[in-house]
């Protein structure tokens, strides 16, 4: 799908890699629409998603999301369930709202080439297959969204929807803001190449190259530098 032009809907697109997917999209020419708890928003309200899609949708990039760390066991006890849940509604269940909202809309696209009416991009990460301890919430949340890549992709295949997931690894952005420079160089350097955190712009590259390449489909890309975490 050529990006100018189209209209696009970014989840979580206020900072990050959602920022840094904005900025690409509309440099490539596209509509861009942020739906982002920073202004209000939420993935888990169907009218705000709605408003989003509203006249039209061709490209969604899902990345809202919440990363947690926190043992099932600790010190005090069993975590609450509600700490686990809060995960999984904000980085599953909001991520399938936007897709089944989203994917209705896009069904009323007239076919393109190829007969693509839309694409939707959905952010995995590498801890849905290497999870560390204290990751059982967020690797399930992200284990999840990968699960549903294929059969999504399936499903639409007939509506010419693409479903597409990307699992980044370790990224410069501000969840690692809370850790100091030195530590986040340290970080960097378990990657194995390049030696460093991955950046913005090339997730959003990579989301780019997903949206332009039409034979990309029902697949979970990892963008991490070949990394492979560690049980801790």
């Amino acid at each position: 799908m050529q990006i100018a032009g189209k209209r696009a809907v970014v989840t979580g697109g206020a900072s990050g890699l959602g920022a840094a997917v904005v900025a690409m999209l509309r440099e490539a020419g596209a509509e861009v629409r942020v739906l982002d708890r920073a202004q209000g928003q939420d993935v888990l309200r169907d009218g705000d998603v709605e408003m989003a899609v509203l006249g039209g949708v061709d490209i969604v990039v899902n990345c809202a999301g919440v990363a947690t760390a926190q043992r099932t066991v600790g010190r005090e006890g069993p975590r609450a369930l509600e700490d686990f849940e809060r995960v999984i509604r904000v980085n599953l269940l909001g991520t399938f709202n936007v897709i089944r909202l989203a994917a209705a809309a896009m069904m009323e696209n007239a076919p393109g080439p190829d007969g693509e009416r839309g694409v939707i991009v959905n952010t995995a990460s590498i801890a849905a297959f290497d999870g560390q301890i204290g990751q059982a919430a967020y690797a399930a949340s992200k284990a999840a969204v990968a699960g549903m890549t294929l059969p999504l992709a399936r499903e639409f295949a007939r509506a010419g929807i693409r479903v597409v997931a990307i699992a980044p690894g370790l990224m410069d952005t501000p969840m690692m803001d809370a850790l100091p420079a030195a530590v986040r160089e340290e970080v960097g350097k378990t990657v194995p190449f390049p030696n460093r955190l991955g950046r913005p712009e090339e997730f959003a590259a990579l989301v780019r190259q997903v949206v332009e390449n039409v034979y990309l489909n029902g697949e979970t890309i990892r963008l991490d530098g070949g990394i492979r975490l560690n049980s801790k």
